[in-house]
């Protein structure tokens, strides 16, 4: 359930894969794609000329792999990969 504030905003993010998706966003955004280029996190994701760190897209490699384990059904038994 997620928590909500006294207005009734949502203040964290409770989602699955939620932890992989925040990290994947800082990481993104504290890249010199985003911060020198100044480009969109979307776009820098889709390119690949050096500026995205490796971290960004092992983070990026492990979101796919978490979305992609609740839509199977034998990660019922495994559990969902990520944190």
């Amino acid at each position: 359930m997620a928590k909500l504030d006294a207005e009734g905003n949502i203040l964290e993010d409770t989602s699955p894969c939620a932890g992989v998706r925040a990290d994947l966003k800082i990481c993104l955004l504290e890249s010199d794609c985003v911060k020198k280029n100044h480009r969109t996190p979307r776009e820098c994701l889709n390119i690949n000329d050096g500026t995205v760190p490796t971290e960004c897209q092992a983070l990026r490699n492990l979101f796919f792999e978490c979305k992609r384990s609740l839509l199977d059904n034998r990660q019922r038994f495994r559990g969902r990969k990520g944190y």
